[in-house]
C-alpha cells in the first residue's frame, strides 16, 4: 500500500513493510501499565491498541522524498529474506516492497539518496537484497547515508558489550557492512545537509547516534522522527520509552525537545511505527500533548 502527500514543492510517499497488532505492550514499554492504555483508548484504539488482545500495533514503513532530481529513501524496513531468527515476524519474509517502491515512482535503480535515522534491524533491511549468493546494494545508483555514531559504535562491537540490548544485531553485516564495501556509503553528522532539502538533527538516546531529518518546503516542515516515538503513547506520555532504549533519561530529553518543536511548527511528524493514518500532528493539550492524526 502507498499514500502520498506535499510538504511544500517536495512529494512524500509511505511505504507499508507490514501492520499489526504485535507487541505485548510489557515488552514495548516496561514502565506503562495496563491502566495507561485503558485511559487512552479513545486515542489508541483501534487503530494503535487492540483493547481485547491487549496488544500494540506496530509497523514497519519508510517514507520517500522526491523534490527536483532526487528521490529519497527514507528507513528501509526489515527486508527480504533476512535471517532474524530470535525475532519471528521479522524472520524470513518475502514482501512485495520492490513492486510498491516502482508503483510509487522510486524504483531502486532510480533512487539518488537512502538515509538512516538510526541503524537497527528494523531500519536497515532492504538496504541490500540476495543475489547470486552474496548481499548486494537494493539501490543500486544511490548513496547512502548512515549515522556516524551508530556506525562506529558496531565497528567497535559495544552492541555486543554485557548489558547492552543489541538491537543491531547480524543487520550490521547484511545490510550496512556490504554498502561500506561497495563505496556506496557516506557516515553523516548532525548538521549535514542531504540533496539540498533535509537537514540532519542529532537525537541520540534511542541509539547512539539516531537523528531525525527535516524537511522544509514553501513554509511547511515534515521531520522524519525515526524512533524517538514508537507509539502515540509516548506523545501523550513522554516519559515512558521503549525497552530498546540505550540511554533512557537522554531517550527522555530529546522527545520532550521534539514534542515542543512539533507543537510550535505545526510539523508532520513522520514516524515509522505508528498505525493507520501513520503519520499526524503534535498539539498542546492540557499541560501536556496529543497526537492529531492527518488526513490522507
Amino acid at each position: 500500500m502507498i499514500q502520498t502527500r506535499r510538504i511544500g514543492d517536495a512529494t512524500v510517499t509511505r511505504i507499508l513493510e507490514y501492520s499489526g497488532p504485535t507487541h505485548d505492550p510489557a515488552f514495548l514499554f516496561p514502565e506503562a501499565e495496563r491502566g495507561d492504555f485503558d485511559r487512552l483508548e479513545s486515542i489508541m484504539a483501534p487503530h494503535h491498541w487492540v483493547p481485547h488482545m491487549g496488544k500494540l500495533i506496530v509497523t514497519i514503513q519508510f517514507w520517500i522524498v522526491q523534490t527536483g532530481s532526487s528521490i529519497i529513501v527514507i528507513d528501509t524496513g526489515v527486508g527480504n529474506y533476512k535471517p532474524r531468527q530470535d525475532i519471528p515476524r521479522m524472520h524470513m519474509l518475502n514482501t512485495l516492497v520492490r513492486e510498491w517502491l516502482v508503483a510509487a515512482g522510486a524504483a531502486p535503480e532510480d533512487v539518488t539518496h537512502v538515509v538512516m535515522t538510526h541503524l537497527h534491524a528494523d531500519h536497515v533491511g532492504w538496504n541490500t537484497t540476495w543475489q547470486d549468493g552474496r548481499w548486494v546494494p537494493t539501490f543500486p545508483n544511490a548513496t547512502y547515508y548512515f549515522p556516524e555514531d551508530d556506525f562506529t559504535f558496531c565497528q567497535e562491537g559495544k552492541n555486543k558489550a554485557p548489558g547492552v540490548i543489541d538491537v543491531f544485531g547480524d543487520s550490521f553485516f547484511d545490510s550496512v557492512m556490504p554498502i561500506m564495501n561497495e563505496g556506496l556509503a557516506r557516515l553523516m553528522r548532525p548538521g549535514d545537509e542531504i540533496a539540498d532539502c533535509l537537514t540532519v538533527h542529532s537525537a541520540a538516546g534511542h541509539s547512539p547516534g539516531q537523528v531525525t531529518f527535516r524537511l522544509e518546503s514553501k513554509g511547511e516542515v515534515g521531520i522524519f522522527s525515526g524512533d524517538i516515538f514508537h507509539s502515540p503513547l509516548q506523545i501523550m506520555r513522554p516519559e515512558f520509552n521503549s525497552g530498546y532504549c540505550i540511554w533512557p533519561e537522554r531517550a527522555r530529553e530529546v522527545r520532550m525537545q521534539m514534542l515542543n518543536q512539533l507543537a510550535d511548527e505545526d510539523a508532520l511528524l513522520l514516524p515509522v511505527h505508528f498505525g493507520d493514518p501513520y503519520c499526524g500532528y503534535v498539539r498542546r493539550q492540557n499541560g501536556g500533548f496529543v497526537f492529531e492524526p492527518a488526513t490522507w
